[in-house]
């Protein structure tokens, strides 16, 4: 069976959109502190995630308003380079 791989293919996404990002970290409230810091007044929503099974990491789940891909990009690259943010998603 031969399959097709097509994940150069760039999903065709319209701007301005709601967009998600699934933080990771060692505490909640840090991970709230960290959003506020990076968006700052953008409105944005955030809905609890999951807990590792000893608790040591939490997830958290962040949407808020992007214009662009470059916006988008921008705010993906700052939780990623924080200090606080373990994995984003």
């Amino acid at each position: 069976m031969i399959l097709d791989d097509n994940s150069s293919v760039k999903p065709d996404i319209e701007y301005p959109c709601e967009w998600g990002y699934k933080l990771i970290g060692t505490d909640i409230t840090t991970l709230q502190s960290v959003i506020f810091d990076i968006v700052g007044e953008r409105p944005y929503t955030t809905k609890g995630g999951n807990s590792s099974s000893k608790g040591k990491f939490h997830s958290l789940n962040m949407r808020c308003r992007v214009e662009s891909q470059e916006d988008r990009d921008k705010i993906f690259k700052a939780f990623s380079d924080h200090k606080d943010i373990k994995m984003v998603i």
